[in-house]
Order: C-alpha cells, then structure tokens, then sequence
C-alpha cells in the first residue's frame, strides 16, 4: 500500500523492489492512489496488471477508499510505504481484519517522529527505515527489536552509449551537458552564474527536464545570457527516458539544501545505477554517501567539481568507481531479498 508510478520517493521505492519480487516469481498486488489524487507531482508510468487504484491520498476532500481489494485480496506480507500520505482513518476501520490474515510492515520515510497521534494507531510486526539516523529517532517509540535497517535500494548498474543516446535524443555532440529533472531542479537557478562562468572555459549546455511550467519558464527567462546555453524539455521522463538522459548527459546536478529532519535523497539513489557523474550539495539528502557523489560546499568547490568529472581527472576516476561499488552492493535486486529475508521471518513468528 503506497506510491507507484509517480515522481515520489515512497513511490520509487516501492517500485525498485517490487519489480524484482515480480521478476522472482513472487505475488505482487499493489494497492496505491487514485490517478487524480495521488502523492508526488506527476504520474510517470503505465500501471501493470497487479497494480489496483483504490484509495486518494492523505487530505483530498472527498476522501475515497475502497476496502473491498485489502479484505478480498490474498497476500502473506502487507506492506505500507509513507504511512504520511495514506488515508489512515479508513485503514483504521480495517486494518483487525488485515493483520488476521498477514503480517503487516511499515516502511517508514518520515524523517522524524510524527506529532499526529494517528500515526500510533497500529501496531506493526516490523518496521524497516534506510539506516540509523531513521532507528535513532525509532526507538524513542516503538519497540527496538521491531526496527529494521534496510538500505534504501539503487536502480541496478546500466551503462549506456553517450554519443548513441545524444543522437537518438537530440542533444549536441560537441557541448559538457549538465542535467536537472523534475521539482528539485529549480535549486539550480542557485548557481547560474556560477555555470556561467564555467562557460567561458568549456562549451555547456544546462539542460533541464522538468513538467511543470512555472520552473520551466524561470529556466526560460534566463536562457540566452552569456555564453551558458540552456534547453528546457518538458516532459516527466519514466525511469527508462530517465536512464536515457542520464546516459547522454557529462554530470547530474543535484543541490538541495538541508532540512531541519533526517532525508535521504530518492534522486540520487535511482540514478547512481547509471554511471552518471553525480555533483551534490553536501547536505543531509546525500550524508550517508561519501565518494559515490563529488560533494560541495560553496561555489567555488561546484566549479572544482564540475572540472573533475569533464577533466575526467583522478577525483572524478576514484567517484565512478565507489559509486560503481555501492551500486552493486546496494542495488534493487540485492535490496529486495533483503526484505524477502526479513518477510521470512515475520512469518515463522
């Protein structure tokens, strides 16, 4: 029960390791949000034959939920991803006849203890978060020995041909491209100037892959200044038309600032399988990864960081390989067996 086939994390999630379960033969049936009133920004797939749109999303007045498919359905595990967003009023009314016949999992992805009561009012066989700044928080309220860390998993390592999928997509040959996609691409007018200036040492495109046409237009507003090409797509790429971009483009350009919780950022985790070059704002979304991403800090150390990966120099070599490594240990296949382990478990008790 969550996101699937939006532009949420909760939602990528869900998806990473679901499909590996389906590809090992495991049953999967996804109950997840109306396609008018979903959590995220964009749907950004078609749904599968096991995937049923039941319920709207926390606050969307009507709320609609149908129970039918949770009390019908067959299943051993039963698992809530971003309890946040769910409609849990009408869970509630259920969830007795839920835990009869499964064992039930809360993924959680909030990144601190939710002061809405109504989130303590199920009890759960198990509860996985992404790592220990998640179990620090946990453990204040739920019992410890129900608390599970499983990684927040990677899109498996894909490789593409550069100069094949600038082709296939348009994009010049002769320019250091620099990517941004969906709503967290608006931080990147942060550092405009800062691309600028790059401009002058290096031929750059900025391209910017975004649906959502107030950003869009901001990005448009100021292409054209200086030597600094911008080219702004409109669309809500799949994880496929994503993988595409990520191959024919020099470096991802990820730059969000730290909230006052713990976050993890979806972003980097789906696109690290790439090879793409990964430039983050050291923040707390990318603080469980060390050389996997080129970290900066302040502006001077962006424009350090973008010369290392289109200089392909020994710091740009050491962060394709970590990421590479994390990548395979980390991956969605790895991740899912995990969570089949654990589901194991669960079962015998």
């Amino acid at each position: 029960m969550g996101g699937w086939n939006t532009d949420s994390g909760a939602s990528l999630h869900g998806e990473l390791i679901g499909r590996e379960w389906v590809k090992k033969g495991h049953k999967l049936t996804v109950l997840t949000f109306k396609d008018y009133a979903f959590h995220g920004t964009q749907i950004t797939g078609e749904d599968e034959d096991f995937v049923n749109r039941c319920f709207t999303v926390r606050g969307y007045t009507p709320e609609e939920f149908d129970p039918i498919p949770f009390l019908t359905t067959e299943y051993d595990i039963f698992i809530v991803e971003d309890l946040g967003m769910l409609p849990k009023g009408p869970l509630r009314k259920i969830y007795h006849r839920i835990k009869k016949k499964a064992s039930v999992v809360n993924v959680i992805h909030d990144g601190q203890l939710a002061r809405d009561p109504a989130f303590y009012q199920f009890e759960w066989d198990g509860l996985i978060c992404f790592g220990n700044r998640y179990k620090n928080f946990l453990k204040k309220v739920y019992e410890y020995s129900k608390i599970h860390v499983i990684p927040y998993p990677c899109h498996p390592l894909n490789k593409g041909d550069k100069e094949k999928k600038r082709r296939e997509l348009r994009l010049p040959l002769d320019k250091k491209i620099i990517f941004g996609f969906g709503p967290a691409s608006e931080k990147i007018l942060n550092d405009i100037s800062t691309l600028s200036e790059l401009s002058e040492e290096f031929p750059i495109l900025l391209l910017i892959v975004i649906k959502n046409e107030k950003i869009a237009e901001k990005f448009k507003d100021i292409a054209g200044i200086g030597n600094l090409q911008i080219e702004v797509r409109n669309e809500a790429p799949d994880i496929e038309r994503l993988y595409d971009y990520l191959h024919s483009v020099d470096l991802l350009l990820f730059n969000k600032e730290s909230p006052s919780w713990v976050v993890i950022s979806s972003t980097v985790y789906q696109c690290l399988g790439s090879a793409c070059p990964i430039v983050a704002l050291d923040s707390g979304f990318v603080e469980d990864l060390n050389d996997e991403v080129l970290k900066y800090s302040n502006q001077k150390e962006l424009k350090e960081r973008i010369r290392s990966v289109i200089r392909e120099d020994e710091q740009y070599k050491n962060s394709q390989k970590a990421a590479h490594t994390y990548v395979e240990k980390n991956s969605a296949i790895r991740v899912a067996e995990q969570y089949i382990k654990l589901f194991q478990t669960l079962r015998k008790k």
